[in-house]
């Protein structure tokens, strides 16, 4: 049976390019044709879960299920009240099938991976924990089962982001775009189709398929050999994170166009990253629709509970604080290993020594120019990429695995 994975190869552009036509057509002619667009995400949703993967669309449903259940019920309940441990418990079992799937591999809970798992459920968490929190906060009123089902399985951003909002979505999917407009999105969709071809099949596929492997292996003999050390680990870090960007740059690419072609303005994930001026910056160009979930909806109400409850008397301790938290959640996101953990407390850490900085530059009226500008960048981006040889898990494989 054919299986389609999201933007793997030009079969999956042609079938893909294909079965959007005729939502193009109408798009073009200022219709938006809802059951086609849905029977379109349904049918590509099936094929990435069919075959052998067949029990991740069983997960798959089973989790919307859930997530419906909690969604309706929440808004159900908060029209009338509006007590904190309610939206805590309702949060705390939004999350809990992500959380179940993170630590399946550590208790070696095989029974629940196979139960619960399924590519995408850590981007369709992000939407669901953000309507929870949005619902909270009086931004979404009514539960709409056929929008909330729509936003949760659009099909271009259902394996990896971007995350987007529900409210944004909302705007976009209720009405077509105006003829111009749609022109001017199609005109955006060919040129982020080509960029993410250059960026995932070209860039990404010699720096990752060509490069990295043989990189990696003389980087692990050749330290194993020096005691722990050797140059290749600074080659394979530049190549590894160079790697990281560009293959997921071209697939938020692929997804950001398919999306304009279905007439949905998906946000944009990536922002020229590598020519940030420190690391607060970094973090508003680099998985742009990650970072701002992690800051709206964790970092500002860490923020917020902390000066409420008093907890420190200076903000600069409170917002210090609330960056390790914030990043260290992030990094415990990303997998329960010493070396995601390592990532999320360095960019916390950094982050924090970059607020010390900032404050000190203003204080003492710090000149900056082009030179000045020039070497942000570039210590930047080496601090960016030590983080990623930790996030790579090279050394895990060198120091811990003889």
């Amino acid at each position: 049976m054919l299986n389609l994975q999201p933007y793997a190869d030009p079969q999956y552009f042609i079938i893909l390019l294909l079965a959007l036509l005729p939502l193009a057509i109408g798009l073009y002619f200022g219709k938006r044709i809802a059951w086609y667009e849905v029977l379109v995400s349904l049918v590509f949703i099936f094929l990435m879960f069919d075959g052998e993967k067949y029990h991740e669309g069983i997960a798959l449903i089973i989790y919307m299920i859930w997530q419906w259940l909690l969604v309706w019920a929440y808004t159900l309940y908060r029209k009338k009240y509006n007590q904190t441990w309610v939206f805590y418990v309702t949060t705390i079992l939004a999350i809990l099938p992500l959380v179940l799937i993170k630590v399946a591999p550590v208790a070696n809970w095989l029974q629940v991976t196979t139960l619960l798992g399924f590519m995408g459920i850590s981007y369709l968490t992000f939407r669901s924990v953000g309507m929870v929190m949005e619902i909270r906060d009086g931004s979404i009123q009514e539960f709409n089962p056929w929008l909330f089902l729509r936003f949760m399985l659009f099909m271009p951003t259902i394996s990896s982001g971007p995350i987007d909002r529900y409210r944004r979505f909302v705007k976009d999917v209720e009405k077509a775009p105006t003829h111009d407009k749609y022109l001017e999105m199609l005109g955006k969709a060919v040129k982020y189709l080509f960029i993410g071809f250059l960026y995932k099949f070209i860039v990404s596929h010699a720096l990752g398929t060509v490069l990295m492997p043989n990189v990696e292996r003389m980087a692990i003999i050749s330290a194993h050999a020096q005691g722990g050390w050797s140059w290749w680990i600074i080659a394979y870090m530049y190549i590894y994170g160079l790697n990281l960007f560009f293959d997921f740059a071209g697939y938020s690419m692929f997804a950001v166009a398919t999306g304009y072609v279905m007439g949905i303005e998906v946000p944009m994930n990536f922002n020229l990253p590598f020519l940030s001026r420190n690391l607060k910056e970094f973090w508003n160009r680099w998985h742009m629709t990650l970072s701002f979930w992690f800051r709206d909806f964790v970092f500002m109400r860490l923020v917020f509970l902390m000066m409420k409850k008093k907890w420190f008397k200076s903000r600069v301790t409170t917002s210090n604080v609330a960056y390790i938290i914030n990043m260290l959640i992030m990094g415990f996101w990303h997998g329960l290993k010493w070396y995601y953990i390592a990532y999320g407390l360095f960019h916390g850490v950094g982050l924090v020594v970059n607020d010390m900085w900032l404050r000190y530059k203003k204080k003492h009226h710090v000149p900056h120019n082009k030179f000045t500008n020039a070497l942000a960048i570039v210590i930047t981006f080496n601090v960016v990429m030590i983080s990623f040889l930790l996030f790579s898990g090279l050394l895990d494989k060198i120091w811990f695995q003889r």
